[in-house]
């Protein structure tokens, strides 16, 4: 699968059915060359116009299926919720 593919798809966490939107990014592990993480913009501020301050980083680990148009998470919000570095 490409990086294109999998933005395409959009992430659901099945612990509370939360749409998260679609990824923009992924992380990799240095030493193992794997994805590490997959990244996907937070929440908007005011009305979506002046941009973000959070994005999602959901642990390859917490990918519990990947489907034809979404992919399913099964994590807390607040553990990959985090502010831009």
């Amino acid at each position: 699968m490409r990086l294109y593919d999998l933005k395409q798809k959009e992430v659901i966490n099945i612990r509370d059915g939360c749409r998260f939107g679609f990824p923009c990014d992924v992380e990799f592990d240095g030493e193992s060359g794997r994805i590490g993480k997959m990244i996907v913009p937070g929440p908007a501020r005011i009305f979506g116009m002046f941009g973000r301050e959070h994005e999602y980083r959901i642990p390859w680990d917490c990918i519990k299926q990947i489907g034809v148009d979404i992919i399913l998470i099964d994590s807390k919000t607040d553990d990959v919720l985090v502010d831009f570095e």
